[in-house]
């Protein structure tokens, strides 16, 4: 097996680890997590598996959207440290094995940064066209807006020039110009001085807002051209700076509509996108506990270019999102995972974790955090999934989910010693406080969910088909279980194949899956519980599923000399 395909494209074979700094672990002591806190914390990542570490916004913030309104592309927000300590956690987590990517939010700015301040003083300000205006009262944009809570309209009146300016999150978010090529050159100084400190690559915000024409003048779209040129040429000034960087992209659409964003056939855009319509499903299976959704959902995929690739998640730092569910379809899932309507948002979507909306059922747990490492892609965690943390409905909205990392059973979970009343967020409590879900509790277990999530880290990394492979959905007679299977046949010869079986429900049952390709009397290893099958005639291979079950079974198949 040539390996070094799994090295060139890293990303396709990756663990990602989400984490908001502040959020992480407090060093200093002062109620929020800093730099120093993260990189007393890396081997704790290391030890999960993790092999690449997202971050989420660290720059100066005027904190209207929880770090994703920024003044300063290019510093360091003073509360969790300094460009030195950004330099030592990059280097620490390189020497663990782990990459490191980061938030590139150039959809739009603070309305504090010093570009929007100079571009509002005057009409004649050369940072004027760097955002979107427009002389007269907007049309009705109210069914358009991301937060229907807390804005109405996509325009807000600037009353010292009496324009509009456009912003498509709050208004205090103004939009950049994109088709302005001046802020094009902005950002592409910004990626050029993140990957000279060592970034490894970037999670693209809001990628369809970033990159569109709404609203922007006629003068300007003509300059513009193609909006997927300009990502194309982004994404090739990336690759000039470093070969290996990649690109991963926030795009919330269907199928046909996200090839574009990679780049179509050529695949020269965006490097990952996070499959939405994939999570949204899988929810649908859970509420229904019939796999047919997900099935239906693997098997439209579209065939990606070699470099690109689909990234899995349970659950990430925004409202758990449904919006491409119909409406029945969503009032499904919320029915079985957030009936209160505390515990929705926005009328589309989820502020919960997992844990709590399985009613904390260790086995369907096991489950769903094993379907996620075996699904075609790359496995998106974000923190405290691992321990099982829940949420905290008394932080308002999308924060919920963005309470401090429980670290031990101790006061304030470990996170802090400040006063509870001081830290940066509110602890998680009741069932899921960290005196009963915290991690130094978790390592000492081999039998927690810590360790198995470990363990899924570290055989979807000894399993690069799931990563690399094509995938085929395998029939079978149980419409509660997914059963697929990914094989990979690398240049330099050799294959690698792998049945992955999933369980949505709490009733076992059996099911017998065909592998047309495999002769009778192949061996078949489960990689966790060490059971041997064998395949019989006419490729069949029979399982028995438990409850909540799940299977990781290699094909033994010749040639293949991976350690068992």
């Amino acid at each position: 097996m040539l390996k070094t395909e799994t090295a060139d494209n890293w990303w396709k074979t990756a663990v990602v680890y989400c984490l908001d700094i502040e959020k992480y672990f407090d060093a200093n002591d002062d109620g929020t997590g800093d730099i120093d806190g993260l990189c007393q914390r890396i081997d704790y990542l290391a030890e999960l598996g993790v092999t690449c570490l997202w971050l989420m916004p660290f720059m100066p913030t005027e904190g209207r959207d929880d770090g994703y309104d920024i003044t300063d592309y290019y510093g360091v927000d003073p509360r969790l440290g300094d460009h030195g300590d950004i330099v030592e956690l990059i280097r620490t987590a390189k020497d663990r094995g782990m990459r490191v990517i980061m938030d590139l939010v150039v959809n739009h700015t603070s309305h504090k940064h010093p570009w929007f301040v100079k571009a509002r003083s005057s009409k004649s300000s050369p940072y004027r066209d760097y955002y979107v205006w427009r002389d007269h009262p907007p049309e009705d944009t109210s069914e358009d807006v991301v937060f229907p809570d807390a804005e109405n309209s996509l325009w807000t009146l600037d009353e010292r020039t009496g324009q509009y300016y456009l912003h498509n999150f709050y208004s205090e978010q103004p939009d950049l110009n994109i088709a302005n090529p001046a802020v094009q050159e902005e950002i592409a100084k910004i990626v050029g001085f993140w990957m000279q400190l060592g970034m490894d690559g970037f999670r693209v915000d809001a990628v369809p807002f970033f990159i569109q024409e709404r609203g922007i003048p006629q003068e300007w779209t003509d300059v513009y051209s193609d909006p997927h040129d300009y990502l194309r040429e982004l994404t090739s000034f990336m690759k000039r700076r470093r070969g290996d960087a990649m690109l991963l992209g926030e795009v919330n659409l269907e199928y046909p509509d996200q090839m574009e964003f990679f780049g179509g056939e050529n695949g020269d855009e965006l490097s990952m996108m996070f499959d939405f319509e994939l999570m949204q499903r899988m929810y649908l299976s859970l509420a229904r506990q019939d796999a047919t959704e997900m099935a239906r959902t693997l098997k439209r995929r579209p065939q990606l270019a070699s470099n690109n690739q689909f990234a899995n998640f349970v659950r990430n730092h925004d409202e758990l999102t449904l919006d491409k569910l119909s409406d029945q379809e969503r009032q499904e899932v919320f029915d079985a995972f957030g009936p209160e309507e505390d515990m929705q948002l926005y009328d589309r979507g989820l502020r919960r974790r997992l844990p709590p909306m399985v009613d904390g059922d260790p086995r369907a747990m096991r489950m769903v955090y094993s379907l996620l490492f075996a699904l075609p892609g790359t496995p998106v965690l974000f923190y405290g999934e691992e321990i099982g943390m829940g949420e905290n409905l008394e932080i308002p909205g999308r924060l919920a989910v963005r309470s401090p990392m429980q670290w031990t059973s101790g006061k304030n979970g470990g996170f802090s010693t400040v006063a509870p009343s001081r830290l940066v967020a509110p602890l998680t409590g009741g069932g899921y406080g960290p005196e009963h879900v915290n991690a130094e509790d978790q390592r000492s277990d081999p039998d927690s969910l810590l360790s198995f999530v470990s363990l899924l880290a570290r055989r979807y990394r000894e399993c690069p088909e799931v990563g690399m492979g094509d995938a085929e959905v395998l029939d079978h007679e149980a419409p509660s279980v997914l059963a697929h299977r990914c094989t990979w046949s690398p240049f330099g010869g050799g294959n690698a194949s792998s049945v992955l079986v999933h369980n949505l429900s709490p009733e076992a049952t059996s099911i017998t899956v065909t592998l047309e390709d495999v002769e009778e009397g192949t061996g078949v290893l489960d990689l966790f519980s060490s059971d041997r099958y064998e395949v019989t005639k006419g490729g069949k291979l029979a399982l028995e599923v438990g409850a909540y079950g799940h299977h990781w079974l290699r094909i033994l198949l010749p040639g293949d000399r991976r350690l068992h």
